[in-house]
């Protein structure tokens, strides 16, 4: 295992971390439709209740992604969660408001109300991924930090923004909604596979059809001006970073194994929402499109990384971009990652033992009645 492999596997992982943290974002999707898909009060609860079971998957997956970037990538750590950390506070407040939300909205003595939590939930399945997809965004579009390089490495946020000036990016504006309707799509496809409840089940057919169409034009917009538009590439000799036209693009043909990856993700992504559209009684939409989220995603970031590219550019100033190899953590460090990291398989069979155990059967009306409801 030679330095330049490690800084490549743990790129790996934690594009991986990144892309399944993507599809877990169901949970936030599904809560945005809180109020626009259940009319009742029981209603607004069994959706509550279908997203309740899995809202810890999504919120430990955020906070291990944190801390892989962190352990292998200390200097993007410091720079992006340390600089830009007005963006990171509020997604990560979102996130805390969520979980909050979940545990005390049927608590004895709640003087906020049910109705007052279910709208925080919705609060974060709206801000949670727009944020999300804007500060992803940035790996393509550049942020504005410096990099000093003295006897200490010392990184600075440009402007007194710290993070939110990532919001005035209309390239990033269109990731970010992108995002937030794939998840919404996502959050229609895990509710028509656990809701047994038929009424509701029919009337996520119409913002599965609205968020679909607009993903699908959102992303396809920001996909052509990510392949045809400029990208920051470095040369590994030296470790300059210039800008260099279509430069996602050319990574896309000259490792045309992610290419293949690609089209498979955005074709199971459509697949899996076709089919649940055409016909009703199919259920594993999610798993389809799910499966296609996390290729297209890793993908994605992938593209950002790999072959001499700098994965979070500098707008600030263009040789303080990060690249795996300018900001990643000694070879002693990886290494010893990389063998903790053998055990990732035991923690997913875990994980998976976890899900099928809390999805035995679809949820109805009975369960908002259980002392463990939400």
């Amino acid at each position: 295992m030679t330095y330049t492999f490690l800084q490549h596997y743990w790129c790996f992982v934690v594009a991986l971390l990144a892309a399944l943290l993507v599809f877990l974002l169901f949970v936030q999707g599904a809560n945005s439709l809180i109020f626009s898909v259940g009319r009742t009060a029981d209603e607004r609860r069994l959706i509550v209740n279908a997203t309740g079971r899995k809202w810890e998957f999504t919120f430990t997956t955020l906070v291990t992604f944190g801390g892989a970037f962190f352990a292998s990538y200390p200097l993007f750590y410091a720079t992006s969660f340390g600089g830009a950390y007005w963006l990171w506070m509020i997604i990560l407040f979102s996130f805390i408001l969520q979980a909050v939300s979940y545990e005390f909205q049927s608590k004895l003595g709640n003087l906020l109300g049910v109705h007052t939590f279910q709208i925080f939930l919705v609060i974060n399945g709206i801000v949670g991924p727009l944020l999300l997809g804007a500060a992803v965004a940035t790996f393509f579009t550049g942020s504005n930090f410096i990099v000093h390089h003295s006897d200490f490495v010392i990184s600075e946020w440009a402007n007194a923004s710290h993070g939110l000036d990532a919001l005035l990016n209309p390239w990033n504006i269109v990731f970010a909604f992108a995002v937030a309707f794939l998840a919404r799509i996502l959050g229609c496809l895990y509710l028509n596979n656990r809701l047994a409840n038929e009424d509701l089940r029919n009337h996520l057919r119409t913002p599965l059809t609205i968020s679909s169409i607009v993903f699908v034009v959102l992303f396809l917009v920001f996909l052509g001006r990510v392949l045809l538009g400029q990208g920051y590439a470095y040369d590994p000799q030296t470790g300059v970073i210039f800008l260099e036209p279509m430069k996602y693009l050319h990574n896309l043909l000259t490792m045309w194994p992610l290419l293949v990856m690609l089209v498979l993700g955005v074709v199971f992504v459509l697949f899996g929402i076709g089919m649940t559209l055409w016909r009703p009684a199919y259920r594993r939409g999610i798993w389809v499109t799910g499966f296609g989220t996390v290729v297209t995603v890793l993908v994605l970031l992938l593209c950002t990384a790999w072959n001499n590219t700098a994965y979070y550019p500098s707008t600030a100033d263009l040789q303080s971009s990060l690249t795996m190899q300018n900001s990643s953590s000694s070879e002693f460090t990886l290494r010893t990652m990389f063998y903790v990291s053998l055990l990732i398989p035991f923690v997913l069979a875990y994980i998976i033992y976890a899900w099928r155990s809390i999805d035995k059967r679809p949820i109805d009306m009975e369960d908002i009645n259980d002392e463990h409801a939400y």
